[in-house]
C-alpha cells in the first residue's frame, strides 16, 4: 500500500494526473457553489437538475453519433434548463408545493433519460460504449480533451464566484434588499442558475447524474457546521469537495475496480459526518458538553438557592445541612444532588462538615452567589406580576426556569423598571446583593 501511496503522489501515471486534475477542480467548484445552494435552501434543485441533465447528453448523441464532449455540455446545459424553467412554471402556475414540483421533474427528466439511453444502447452503434457512465461516472474513462473542457467550466466557475462574491452574498441572504438598492436581482439568480446547471454537467463524466448532487451539498453541508462566515464556509466547502476528489481518486488507482465517483461522495460523506460530531461550533459532541455543562450549572444554583432558602428560613447561617435537609426542600435525585454538590465544593461555594450531622454550610461567597439567583429569582416574580399582570400563584415556574439565564445587565435593568423593591409577590424579602439578610 504505501509503494501505492508513493506512485499516487508522484503523479507518474499520465492518466492519473488527467483524472486528478478534473476531480480536484470539480471537487473545489462544487463544494463552493453548494454553498450557495445550501444557504438559499435550493439543494433539492441541484438534485433534480442532476437528474434532468440526462435526457440532454442522449440527445446531443443522437444529434453528433459520437461522444463529443462539448455537444454533450450543451445538451446537459439545455436540458438542465429546461428542467428549471419547468419545475418555476409548476411551481407559479399551479397548486403543486415545490418539493412536489422538483419530484416530479426529477423522476420525469430522469425516466425520459433512462428511456432514451436504452433505446441508444440497443441502437447498434458502436460510439455509443461508455455512454452508461454518465449514470454513475466512470472518472478513469476520461480522455485529456474531456478534463480539458470540464476543467475549463469548473475553474471558470470558480472565477466567477470570487469576483462576484460581494453580488452573490447580498442575493443569498437578502434578495429583497439587493433588490431595493438597484441589483439586478434577476440577473444574478439566472447567473447561479446557470452556474448551477454547468457544474453538474462537468461533474457527470466523473460522478453521474445519479451522485452528482452529493457533490454540491455535502461539502456545503459539512462546511456549514465550521463557520458562521460565508467565505470561511465557500473555503472549507471547496477543499472538502478537492479532498474528497483525492481520496475518491487514491482509492480508485490503489483499486480499479472501485469507481472514484462513488468513493469521491463516500469520502465527502465521512468528512460530512466528522463535522456533524466534532465541529467546535455546531457540532453534536459540542452541544453535548454544552447541555452537560448547563444541566450542571442549574444543578449547582438550585442546590445554592435551597441552602440559603433553608438559611432564610431559621435565620441560621451557621447550621449544617444535611442531603436529606436539601432534598425535603427541593427534590432532587439522591445522585444528582451529590455531583451538584461536589462542584459547589470545588468552587469553594460549600464546606463539607463531616460528623454528626454530615453536612453543609454555604461559604460567603457560596452565599452571596445564592443570593444573587434568590434575588434575580424574586425579581422576575415581580415583573411578572406586576408588568404583565399575571396571578402570583402562576409565575414561580417561570422564575425557576429565568433564574438560570438573566444577566447581572439585564438584573439591573429590572431592578431600575420596578424601582429597587423590597419584597416579591409573595411578601418575601427580595435580598440586596453584598448585604446580609
Amino acid at each position: 500500500m504505501s509503494e501505492v501511496f508513493i506512485e499516487f503522489i508522484s503523479l507518474s501515471d499520465p492518466n492519473l494526473r488527467w483524472v486528478l486534475a478534473g476531480t480536484v477542480l470539480l471537487g473545489l467548484s462544487a463544494g463552493a457553489l453548494g454553498c450557495f445552494a445550501v444557504l438559499r435552501e435550493r439543494a433539492l434543485v441541484g438534485d433534480a437538475v442532476a437528474h434532468a441533465v440526462l435526457p440532454g447528453v442522449c440527445l446531443a448523441f443522437i444529434i453528433t453519433g459520437d461522444k463529443d464532449p462539448l455537444m454533450l455540455l450543451l445538451g446537459s446545459v439545455l436540458f438542465g434548463w429546461i428542467s428549471l424553467l419547468v419545475m418555476d412554471f409548476i411551481i407559479r402556475n399551479s397548486k403543486i408545493s415545490a418539493d412536489a414540483s422538483i419530484g416530479m421533474v426529477l423522476s420525469v427528466f430522469f425516466g425520459l433519460g433512462v428511456v432514451m439511453l436504452t433505446w441508444i444502447q440497443s441502437s447498434g452503434n458502436v460510439n455509443q460504449s461508455g455512454l452508461d457512465a454518465f449514470l454513475f461516472g466512470n472518472a478513469a474513462s476520461m480522455l485529456p480533451e474531456d478534463v480539458m473542457l470540464f476543467g475549463f467550466v469548473s475553474l471558470m466557475v470558480l472565477v466567477v464566484i470570487i469576483v462576484l462574491f460581494k453580488e452573490l452574498k447580498l442575493v443569498t441572504f437578502d434578495p429583497a434588499f439587493a433588490s431595493v438598492i438597484g441589483y439586478p436581482l434577476k440577473r444574478i439568480e439566472f447567473l447561479i442558475a446557470t452556474l448551477l446547471v454547468v457544474t453538474i454537467t462537468a461533474g457527470l463524466q466523473a460522478v453521474g447524474v445519479v451522485l452528482m448532487a452529493s457533490m454540491l451539498i455535502i461539502p456545503a453541508a459539512a462546511a456549514r457546521y465550521w463557520t458562521d462566515t460565508l467565505w470561511v464556509m465557500l473555503v472549507v466547502a471547496a477543499l472538502t469537495g478537492g479532498f474528497a476528489a483525492i481520496s475518491g481518486s487514491f482509492v480508485s488507482y490503489a483499486a480499479p475496480s472501485m469507481p472514484t465517483g462513488p468513493w469521491m461522495v463516500v469520502s465527502a460523506a465521512l468528512i460530512f459526518v466528522l463535522s456533524f460530531f466534532l465541529a467546535p461550533g455546531r457540532g453534536e459532541f459540542r452541544k453535548w458538553r454544552h447541555r452537560r455543562t448547563q444541566q450542571q450549572k442549574v444543578r449547582e444554583e438550585n442546590i445554592l438557592k435551597t441552602l440559603y432558602q433553608l438559611e432564610e428560613k431559621d435565620r441560621d447561617q451557621e447550621r449544617v445541612r444535611t442531603i436529606q435537609d436539601i432534598m425535603k426542600r427541593r427534590r432532587m435525585q439522591r445522585s444528582e444532588l451529590k455531583r451538584g454538590i461536589k462542584g459547589l465544593e470545588k468552587k469553594k461555594l460549600t464546606t463539607h462538615y463531616k460528623g454528626k450531622p454530615d453536612g453543609f454550610v454555604l461559604t460567603e461567597k457560596g452565599r452571596e452567589d445564592a443570593r444573587r439567583i434568590v434575588r434575580v429569582h424574586r425579581l422576575w416574580e415581580l415583573y411578572l406580576t406586576e408588568k404583565l399582570e399575571i396571578a402570583g400563584d402562576h409565575v414561580h415556574d417561570d422564575a425557576e426556569s429565568m433564574e438560570h439565564v438573566i444577566t447581572p445587565e439585564l438584573e439591573e435593568q429590572l431592578l431600575t423598571i420596578l424601582d429597587h423593591p423590597e419584597a416579591d409577590p409573595h411578601n418575601r424579602i427580595i435580598p440586596k446583593s453584598g448585604k446580609k439578610n
